[in-house]
């Protein structure tokens, strides 16, 4: 029988390595956010993917907030397939405009359709997804806090690419998106 958490830490590693293998698959960036802009996202990230890699296998001490039964991992299991398939919509859709890096790329433009027309960042909301489930699965307290470091990570990042899209995009062409579109949750109240 097939174990959750081998499938949780195989999924990981499938999106981890499609998603590098991806990274050719843009257009020529044109202008880079600096090292200091973008150093405290990264840096939050850094410290929530070193919390989700914490083993969780056997933990029985102080770290392990709960149990997971056989039907909520598996329900993990597929939450977070749902997100990294989120991911890879708003990967697709967006085309070559994609950067890991907050840039402007060639050719840039708005997109405000597909998962672009649900949220800003479709991408770390899938990802978040995936985080969360992850997180929920392990049930430790670093999975907690992978949750709250990737949250603020994104939630920084989100807020300096609008702040810098605004910037070379036009403002209130950007404005209207930020009116019409949720930037991490669907549906959330602007």
């Amino acid at each position: 029988m097939l174990n959750p958490g081998l499938l949780i830490r195989g999924l990981w590693l499938l999106w981890i390595l499609s998603w590098f293998g991806a990274m050719g698959w843009s257009n020529r960036t044109e202008k880079r956010a600096s090292f200091g802009e973008q150093f405290p996202y990264h840096a939050l990230l850094l410290l929530g993917m070193l919390c989700l890699g914490i083993p969780s296998h056997g933990d029985e001490g102080p770290l392990r907030l709960w149990h997971v039964h056989w039907y909520s991992a598996w329900a993990c299991v597929v939450a977070e397939f749902l997100g990294f398939a989120f991911t890879w919509w708003a990967r697709i859709h967006l085309g070559r405009l994609w950067s890991g890096t907050v840039t402007r790329k060639a050719g840039h433009h708005i997109v405000d359709t597909g998962p672009y027309g649900i949220v800003r960042h479709p991408i770390y909301t899938g990802l978040l997804l995936a985080v969360y489930a992850t997180a929920a699965a392990k049930g430790t307290l670093p999975g907690l806090l992978a949750c709250v470091f990737f949250t603020l990570s994104f939630w920084v990042k989100a807020r300096l690419e609008e702040r810098w899209l605004s910037q070379e995009l036009g403002a209130e062409a950007y404005a209207a998106y930020r009116r019409r579109v949720p930037m991490l949750i669907p549906y959330a109240p602007r």
